[in-house]
C-alpha cells in the first residue's frame, strides 16, 4: 500500500496528464492498481510505469488505441507490423501536410462595456477556431446569431462555442485574465482569423460586446459582432444525462464510413462493420444523421475518437479521445418506423 501512487503523482512521473489516465481507465487499456471504494479515487503501482511510459509514446506517435493495443498486448510480429504501417502512413500524411500548408501560405492575402484582453497562442487559437467554426448554422438559418462564434472570457478561460441547433462544440483555452466578457462574431471572418494567427506566437484578443480585436505585435484585425442574444450553451452541457455507452473509434475509418453513408437516413452506431470499436458500458443504441455526426468526428485532432453516449433520444457528446477541451454534442436521429 505505501508504494501506491496518487493518479496525480503517477501521472507526474509517467508523463501523462490525470485526465488522459481518466480515459485509458475508462477504455480499459491502462487500469489503475486500486480504486477507492469509498472516494473512487484512482491509485497506481510502480510495475505499471513501464506500460504507462509506452502508451504515452505510442500515443505521441499519433498511433489509433486499437492497434496501441496491438504493441502492448500483442506478439512482437504483430506489434513490428502494425508499426511499419502506422510509420508508412506517417510519413505520408506529413508530405501531404506540407504541401497543403505550402499552398494556404501562397494564397494568404468603448471603455464602459464589458472588455477582457486575453493572450492565447497563436497556433492553439487557430486550431480551437476550426474545431469550434464547423458547427455554427449556414448562412441564410434563423436566427442569424447562429451565423456566428461565441467567444466568451470567464473563469481565466477562453471558450469558444458554435451551435446550429442539431449539434454544440465547445473548445477551452487558458486566458491569462480574470476579466469576464463577451462577444458573438460571424464564423466565416474567424475562419479568415484563424489563417492570420495560425503564423503568430502569440496572440492578444481584446473582447467587447462591439466586436473582437486581434494583435500579434506587428498588426491588427477587427471583427464586428452580431446583434442578439446566444444561447445558454453551458446550461446545455450541464443538463447532460449520465453515460451509458463509451466508443472509441479510429477518426479516419470512421469519417470514411460516414462519408461513403452520406445520403442515408442514418448511421447506427451499434452497426459499424469492420471498423475497430473499443467499447465500455452498455450496448451502443443510438442513431445519427451521417452529415452532422460526420462534422462533429471532422472537428476533432488526433488518431481518435470518443463518443459518449447518454441514451438513444439524448445528446451525445464527441471529442478527441485525448483532449477533453474540445467537446461536441450531436443529437441522435430516431430510426425510421420507431414510435415515439
Amino acid at each position: 500500500m505505501s508504494e501506491e501512487l496518487s493518479i496525480g503523482a503517477f501521472a507526474h512521473r509517467v508523463g501523462l496528464t490525470p485526465s488522459a489516465l481518466r480515459f485509458y481507465d475508462d477504455c480499459g487499456v491502462l487500469r489503475p492498481h486500486r480504486v477507492d471504494d469509498a472516494t473512487g479515487y484512482r491509485f497506481y503501482a510502480p510495475d505499471q510505469e513501464d506500460r504507462a511510459r509506452l502508451l504515452r509514446d505510442l500515443r505521441r506517435a499519433g498511433l489509433p488505441l486499437p492497434d496501441a493495443r496491438v504493441v502492448l498486448d500483442g506478439s512482437g510480429p504483430d506489434a513490428r507490423r502494425v508499426l511499419d504501417a502506422h510509420l508508412r502512413r506517417t510519413e505520408e500524411s506529413a508530405r501531404s501536410a506540407g504541401a497543403a500548408v505550402r499552398e494556404i501560405l501562397r494564397t494568404l492575402p468603448d471603455a464602459d462595456a464589458p472588455r477582457a484582453e486575453v493572450r492565447v497562442g497563436g497556433p492553439e487559437l487557430a486550431s480551437a477556431i476550426r474545431q469550434v467554426a464547423p458547427a455554427a448554422a449556414a448562412a441564410g438559418s434563423d436566427p442569424a446569431i447562429l451565423h456566428g462564434l461565441l467567444l466568451e472570457a470567464v473563469d481565466g478561460e477562453l471558450r469558444l462555442v458554435g451551435t446550429d441547433r442539431y449539434h454544440l462544440s465547445v473548445r477551452v483555452l487558458p486566458s491569462g485574465t480574470t476579466a469576464v466578457a463577451r462577444t458573438v462574431v460571424p464564423a466565416p471572418d474567424l475562419r479568415g482569423l484563424a489563417t492570420w494567427a495560425a503564423r503568430a506566437t502569440e496572440v492578444t484578443l481584446e473582447l467587447t460586446p462591439a466586436g473582437l480585436t486581434a494583435r500579434d505585435g506587428v498588426e491588427s484585425r477587427t471583427l464586428a459582432a452580431l446583434d442578439g442574444a446566444y444561447p445558454d450553451y453551458a446550461q446545455v452541457l450541464d443538463g447532460l444525462p449520465p453515460v451509458r455507452t463509451r466508443l472509441i473509434v479510429d477518426r479516419q475509418a470512421l469519417r470514411d464510413l460516414l462519408e461513403s453513408r452520406h445520403d442515408a437516413a442514418y448511421v447506427d452506431l451499434a452497426a459499424l462493420g469492420a471498423i475497430p470499436v473499443v467499447h465500455t458500458g452498455e450496448p451502443a443504441d443510438a442513431c445519427f444523421a451521417p452529415a452532422v455526426l460526420s462534422a462533429a468526428v471532422s472537428a476533432g485532432v488526433g488518431p481518435d475518437t470518443l463518443i459518449e453516449l447518454t441514451g438513444p433520444a439524448t445528446p451525445a457528446v464527441v471529442r478527441s479521445a485525448d483532449q477533453g477541451t474540445f467537446t461536441t454534442l450531436v443529437m441522435p436521429v430516431r430510426r425510421p418506423g420507431t414510435a415515439g
